[in-house]
């Protein structure tokens, strides 16, 4: 047992103890925090990674650490004996998988990060799950999988047998590996698939992001496309809606069916030149655009097949992408004051 840490972990009430890796992301602040909220102890493990400003993965911690129930663990998946060492004696409920190496255009230039973050990260939880009795893992997987498919929705029945980036290409190897553990042990696991997800306290990469920061700096906004890309852009909240119905889902999966994939997206695409105009709206500026072709890895157009998710897991999303974005520069403006300031 780590030091400091009460014996194992204290619980405050009745909940559960769930763990959720890649804590100081994005998704995994507003997962955890949804689960403190509603009295569930929280284990978080993260490495915090230089990818992009660990400041802000700070403050997000910060967040957590203001529960009582939050417990956090500087480590990385990939070393299965400190991921072992740090839940040494913990009565593990679930394991929310979330922590990876993000973005299609960095598995370009750096792949073998993501050989080592999602590759080995993604068994080394499993083989903790299979060895602790965790009655169930949820672990992210992204709608990169489905490469360029000519469909107008992806559904989870559609092949994914032909990634179009070595990101895409280790996040369907996430999902393949999760299918053998479940058939050769059983291991109930549910596999969320999440389309271009957005929100305060995102990531600095994402391209809603480095928008804002360009109209608000006058700087050279890039458009891939002539702008002529649609995404799925799926609010956070939504997400963790759909995160945490799926964490019940154990309950229903079969013995001869253990594991489950699940879309989690909005099924709205939008076109990319749209979002930039809705920002532009809500700063009350003009973007300085500037055409691009498409990088290698990107896909025209994404949307989600969401039938499934909605039908078993009671998944509705609600958020549009005006009313979303109007809440991310809220919280961009606050949490950046010298570009506020500069508005």
């Amino acid at each position: 047992m780590s030091p400091g840490i009460p014996t194992e972990y204290e619980r405050y009430g009745d909940g559960m103890t769930v763990v959720v890796t890649g804590a100081a992301g994005f998704i995994g602040l507003h997962v955890a925090d949804a689960l403190l909220d509603r009295g569930e102890t929280v284990v978080g493990i993260d490495n915090l990674n230089d990818y992009y400003t660990v400041e802000l993965k700070e403050a997000r911690l910060s967040r957590l650490k203001r529960h009582q129930s939050f417990h956090f663990h500087e480590a990385d998946i990939s070393d299965y004996g400190r991921l072992t060492d740090v839940l040494s004696g913990v009565d593990v409920t679930a394991v929310i998988h979330l922590a990876a190496q993000a973005g299609v255009r960095h598995s370009i230039t750096a792949p073998f990060d993501y050989v080592r973050s999602n590759l080995v990260g993604h068994s080394s939880v499993l083989e903790w799950c299979r060895h602790n009795s965790v009655d169930h893992l949820l672990y992210a997987s992204s709608s990169s999988v489905y490469g360029g498919l000519d469909t107008e929705e992806f559904s989870e029945t559609d092949s994914t047998d032909h990634p179009q980036s070595f990101y895409a290409a280790t996040k369907k190897a996430n999902e393949v590996l999760s299918h053998s553990y479940a058939h050769m042990y059983g291991l109930k696991q549910t596999g969320l698939r999440f389309f271009t997800v957005y929100g305060p306290w995102g990531r600095p990469d994402m391209a809603y992001w480095g928008f804002t920061k360009a109209i608000l700096n006058g700087e050279p906004l890039r458009l891939f496309n002539g702008g002529r890309m649609w995404r799925d852009f799926t609010y956070v909240d939504d997400v963790v809606a759909g995160v945490l119905s799926a964490l019940e889902w154990q309950d229903v999966l079969e013995a001869d069916a253990p594991h489950r994939i699940f879309n989690l997206g909005n099924n709205r695409p939008v076109e990319v030149l749209e979002m930039v105009r809705s920002l532009e709206r809500r700063l009350k500026r003009r973007a300085r655009i500037v055409l691009e072709d498409v990088p290698p890895g990107e896909v025209i157009r994404t949307c989600a097949d969401i039938s499934v998710a909605s039908a078993d897991l009671s998944y509705r999303p609600n958020v549009s992408l005006d009313d979303g974005l109007s809440r991310f520069v809220d919280w961009y403006l606050e949490f950046c004051p010298t570009l506020a300031k500069s508005a």
